[in-house]
């Protein structure tokens, strides 16, 4: 059999992620192979680090990548803080606030949830409530959920936590770079992400940091690997029940003794390093506030076109916007149009949500004006096509609007 060569049709990535990645991060991968161990290497590793220290918003020592895509990180956080038996508490007000859980169940641990109804988050106190209740080791919580577009406040919840002395891990995947986040102030243990989204990469390294007190947690369970340890090295605890997502190891990997675990994904790690490079360059308020203006110039656009809002729009991440789909059209149809005769990709949800609502995003190098205007104006004919009254220009009007107001 006979097979071309790679060629992806030309896409404009305009749903909850991916998105396309700036042309910068792909350059930046495209770089010529090194050994794991040569200078350029680990010099490029300790350069990450410090990236990401700047993304995080932590002096975190132990901030660095997992390799593999943003699921990995949360993988490798919950069963390097997690024994059988342990208690876990996941706030769930989405579909990956289930996939925690689910993983936590996966470790051994004993779980347990609270629930919102998915289109609102959790006030303070009922998070800290259902700590007094269940007195977790570990609270397992994400900022932002893409299949609600909601942002779960954080800012309270670290000192809750510490209060009634609990590790709080929050995924920031589909947050971080485009809502605010801010590790150190808010007192959070133990962040993870991914690229795809805000930072502006593709899918395929895991950026973690990681508290002094999550770090003591994992320390005292380290193991090291027959062949590589030495006489100093005593095993602790109980294992890590992965090799992969073992996080001591892992730390060592990334630390001053490079302790061999794996090899570090050269090209991911060029990628990841230029992700975070270019949110540090533009500055990481700016980053945000550049989400948030091609966010809410989204958000005007589709109420422009007519479009429902869902959810609590007081907690809408920045970066994506679900509207309720219009009686008599046929939402996977609308989509693929936009896909066939446009060539923009927008999303649909999960669970109670799928077919319900579309899921629009403005994220990493596609928060722009450009890509904005351009998705309102294809939208526009897709509805009109399916039957749908809609005010001519009135999405990209109600667009420009927004713009106009900010100066933009």
């Amino acid at each position: 059999m006979a097979f071309d060569q790679v060629n992806p049709p030309p896409r404009l990535l305009m749903g909850p992620g991916p998105v396309d990645a700036d042309p910068r991060v792909l350059r930046a991968m495209s770089a010529s192979l090194i050994g794991q161990y040569d200078p350029a290497m680990t010099t490029y590793m300790s350069e990450a680090m410090a990236l990401y220290r700047e993304v995080f918003a932590t002096a975190n020592q132990q901030t660095f990548l997992v390799d593999g895509t943003s699921r990995a990180g949360i993988e490798a956080a919950l069963v390097s803080l997690l024994e059988p038996g342990d208690r876990v508490l996941v706030p769930v007000f989405g579909r990956f606030g289930h996939l925690l859980t689910e993983i936590a169940e996966r470790c051994a641990a004993e779980v347990h949830t609270i629930e919102v109804p998915w289109g609102e988050v959790f006030a303070p106190e009922q998070v800290e409530d259902a700590v007094r209740r269940v007195r977790p080791k570990v609270v397992a919580i994400v900022q932002g959920d893409t299949a609600t577009t909601m942002c779960q406040p954080l800012a309270d919840l670290g000192e809750i936590c510490a209060r009634h002395d609990a590790l709080l891990y929050c995924d920031a995947t589909a947050s971080i770079g485009g809502n605010d986040l801010r590790t150190d102030e808010w007192g959070l243990d133990v962040v993870t992400a991914g690229l795809q989204k805000c930072l502006g990469g593709p899918s395929g390294s895991a950026p973690i940091t990681l508290s002094d007190r999550a770090v003591a947690v994992i320390e005292a369970r380290r193991h090291v690997e027959a062949g590589i340890a030495t006489d100093e090295d005593v095993d602790r605890g109980v294992r890590i029940a992965s090799n992969y997502f073992d996080l001591a190891m892992v730390m060592d990997y990334w630390g001053e003794r490079r302790l061999n675990h794996h090899t570090e994904a050269t090209s991911m790690l060029y990628g990841a390093r230029e992700c975070a490079r270019l949110l540090v360059a533009e500055g990481m308020a700016a980053a945000v506030d550049r989400h948030r203006l091609h966010g809410a110039a989204m958000l005007a656009g589709v109420g422009g076109l007519g479009l429902q809002v869902f959810g609590d729009l007081a907690h809408k991440m920045n970066n994506v916007v679900a509207v309720h789909i219009p009686d008599g059209i046929d939402g996977d149809a609308a989509r693929g149009a936009m896909l066939t005769d446009y060539g923009i990709e927008i999303g649909t949800s999960f669970g109670p949500l799928h077919g319900k609502v579309w899921r629009i995003g403005t994220m990493g190098h596609n928060a722009r004006r450009d890509a904005v205007m351009v998705t309102l104006a294809a939208l526009e004919q897709v509805l009109r096509a399916g039957g749908t009254p809609i005010t001519a220009g009135g999405g990209v009007a109600a667009a420009a609007e927004v713009y106009a107001s900010e100066g933009a």
